[in-house]
């Protein structure tokens, strides 16, 4: 299981986080696996881990204590035509219509895009019934493209 779906644990955490806590994270949700060992469903076993990473996360972010920074470096492939100006109002305003969705609408959201769970998998880190899960990732992407539409300045 750890061969198989550490890569996946791993890029989860540190696309929600600072990465250097994403190996310790992972390696706590495994041994979450390895605990519950006989609760891990054969059939589901990523989407299970994904659930249970995003308890641990949650677990994590309640202990942790933000200090603030003057600059947090921002690296990614250009999204507007090339220009870093551009870029910049792209991420920015993608931040911000993320941050006014719900919690809950940006955990879909993401473990769509960034996780490319959909339909059974995303039903089943959501602890929901497949029909729920379209609902709820439909749902969410509707709120997704107001906050935007709410928020596009250039």
């Amino acid at each position: 299981m750890v061969r198989e779906y550490s890569t996946a644990l791993i890029r989860y955490f540190a696309r929600r986080g600072p990465r250097q806590d994403a190996e310790d994270l992972a390696a706590e949700v495994f041994a979450t696996a390895w605990r519950r060992r006989n609760d891990v469903p054969r059939e589901a076993v990523l989407p299970w881990l994904y659930r249970t990473a995003g308890f641990t996360l949650a677990n994590a972010r309640r202990k942790h204590v933000d200090l603030p920074v003057d600059e947090v470096p921002e690296s990614g492939v250009a999204r507007v035509d090339g220009d870093p100006e551009l870029n910049s109002l792209f991420d920015a305003e993608l931040r911000g219509a993320l941050a006014s969705v719900s919690e809950r609408d940006r955990q879909i959201l993401l473990l769509h895009a960034w996780e490319g769970l959909d339909g059974a998998e995303l039903a089943e880190v959501l602890g929901i019934s497949r029909s729920g899960a379209d609902a709820a990732l439909s749902r969410a992407r509707k709120r997704l493209r107001e906050a935007w539409g709410e928020r596009m300045s250039f």
